[in-house]
């Protein structure tokens, strides 16, 4: 059920649109497109796409009995690692931060974004595979630094295959074991992070862990635990 065309604006944009206009778009589509020239990330920013890079997005019909809807950020991030593990050779790694930005040190190889389309939620992905996007400010990387880059249209099926095993065990087994998974596939607890939107002073802290709902559980300076439900999350520089 993926779905490819050459180029879009955004794909999440596409399917926003769609959604819109009553098309009736099951769980398990994709829509993946060969380049973006208006693909965006958190607060709008553009996020620059690349030749032989993964661009895509799907759309999740939460039902009533589901965890909440928010957590789908820790879903999609946990299939994105799930995707991407296999293909970093040691001793790299990719390490999850919250709430699902994909690093590779303290470059980032993959973005998510999840928008709310009525009651559906669409969940863009973008994954690095064969160019790293200059992005100001900051420092990217693909996988294509390890060796000859992933078949796009193979990776697409492997990330598809892994988020839907992922909405599985959200919708049947809740977040208690989403949450063990994701903050094994994390940076370690005790990482300096800062929180905080640009062109606010940072809250700086460390990585304390996640709260039961999900939330980034920050440990300050004088011994308290600040629970982050929103914010953009950077590791604190060295």
């Amino acid at each position: 059920m993926i779905q490819y065309i050459a180029t879009t604006g955004s794909t999440n944009a596409d399917l926003s649109a769609r959604l819109g206009a009553a098309e009736s778009m099951p769980e398990g589509y994709w829509l993946v497109a060969d380049r973006q020239n208006a693909g965006r990330g958190r607060q709008g920013r553009v996020w620059s796409d690349g030749a032989g890079n993964f661009m895509g997005s799907t759309v999740v019909h939460p039902q009533p009995s589901d965890p909440l809807p928010a957590t789908l950020a820790l879903v999609a991030g946990l299939a994105a690692y799930e995707a991407t593990a296999p293909l970093i050779p040691a001793p790299a790694r990719a390490q999850l931060k919250w709430p699902n930005d994909l690093l590779i040190g303290s470059a980032k190889l993959c973005g998510i974004l999840l928008e709310a389309a009525g009651s559906a939620v669409i969940v863009g992905i973008g994954v690095n595979l064969a160019q790293a996007p200059q992005v100001a400010g900051r420092e990217t990387i693909a996988l294509a630094a390890f060796g000859p880059p992933p078949d796009r249209d193979l990776f697409a099926a492997s990330l598809a295959a892994h988020l839907d095993r992922e909405l599985g065990r959200w919708r049947q087994f809740g977040l208690e074991p989403l949450l063990c998974r994701w903050l094994a596939a994390a940076h370690p607890v005790g990482t300096p992070l800062q929180v905080g939107e640009p062109g606010e002073a940072p809250l700086s802290g460390l990585f304390a862990g996640l709260a039961a709902d999900g939330a980034l559980q920050l440990g300050l300076a004088d011994g308290t635990t600040r629970t982050i439900h929103a914010g953009e999350v950077r590791l604190a520089p060295n």
